[in-house]
């Protein structure tokens, strides 16, 4: 049996298809649409699902039944003598809860290592290429689990929202305050990192809003990942909800801010996407997880 199975959620913006060609599977989350149940990737694709938000169709996200959870574990632990399961961060959804339970089955015990890495989205899908690098490395389950847990406050993604009527759909504002939002062109920048989605600031502005997360993400590095983005142990992510044009444009204007550095760029993953709407662009940061232990092995 191979040592080390990966498995994640489609939050991380994984597609099936990437997962079959990297040898690793994706757990397809629900969303319920005007109370149908659908699967992301499986028989929902993101142009329908935007569509159904740009006209004002009910959508709400939920998380696998246990049932579908364990069903795909044990397809991979028929594999593999352990499991990673990298769900979205415990701060978004209590996927990772329901998971902890499930390990404690004696069934599951010790074989299947739950990763509280604080992610969704573009971080998540960096991070679980990470977990195949350090496979292919040769780094254990558990050694990979702490790895990986240790740097999740080692990357962050800022997003600019074009509207504010899907925060206030899920409650994150007031009506009023979305009303207010609208007359005075209030662009708001969401921060995620270590979990959780937080207001960063509110600009005049979606051209404002770009150059406010662009200047963040510069001062991120500048103070807390300079000497690992020198020493090129800094990937550079970008993700988006809005048009090809638009994300193609975001990314040239990031390339421009860090020269010479590859950006990784993803679609926003449908459970982000769903809170921010359409036309959303973001731009994050990850140190690769083994950086800081490399370095104390070579010293």
């Amino acid at each position: 049996m191979k040592p080390v199975g990966i498995i994640t959620d489609s939050c991380s913006g994984i597609s099936q298809k990437e997962a079959s060609e990297r040898g690793i599977f994706v757990l397809p989350m629900p969303f319920y649409i005007e109370g149908h149940c659908l699967y992301e990737g499986v028989d929902l694709d993101r142009d329908e699902f935007l569509e159904k938000l740009k006209e004002g169709a009910d959508v709400s996200t939920s998380q696998p039944s246990p049932a579908e959870v364990t069903a795909l574990w044990d397809r991979v632990l028929s594999e593999y003598e352990k499991v990673l399961y990298m769900p979205i961060s415990s701060g978004l959804s209590g996927s990772c809860e329901t998971a902890y339970a499930l390990t404690r089955d004696e069934k599951y015990e010790g074989r299947v290592l739950v990763v509280d890495h604080g992610q969704v989205a573009t971080p998540l899908h960096r991070m679980v290429l990470d977990a195949l690098e350090l496979v292919e490395k040769g780094y254990t389950a558990e050694e990979i689990r702490e790895l990986l847990e240790r740097a999740s406050d080692q990357m962050m993604i800022y997003i600019g929202v074009q509207t504010l009527e899907y925060l206030k759909k899920g409650g994150r504002i007031t009506p009023a305050a979305a009303a207010l939002g609208a007359v005075f062109n209030i662009k708001p920048v969401l921060k995620l990192a270590t979990g959780k989605l937080d207001s960063f600031k509110k600009c005049h502005g979606f051209l404002k809003a770009r150059k406010t997360m662009i200047e963040a993400m510069k001062h991120e590095i500048e103070t807390r990942f300079q000497e690992a983005y020198e020493a090129g142990a800094v990937h550079i992510l970008a993700a988006s909800s809005a048009s090809e044009a638009e994300t193609e444009s975001w990314v040239k204007e990031i390339e421009a801010a860090f020269p010479g550095k590859q950006v990784m760029c993803d679609p926003l993953s449908l459970g982000v996407s769903c809170h921010i709407g359409p036309g959303g662009l973001g731009i994050g940061c990850a140190v690769k997880p083994d950086y800081g232990t490399v370095r104390r092995k070579e010293g």
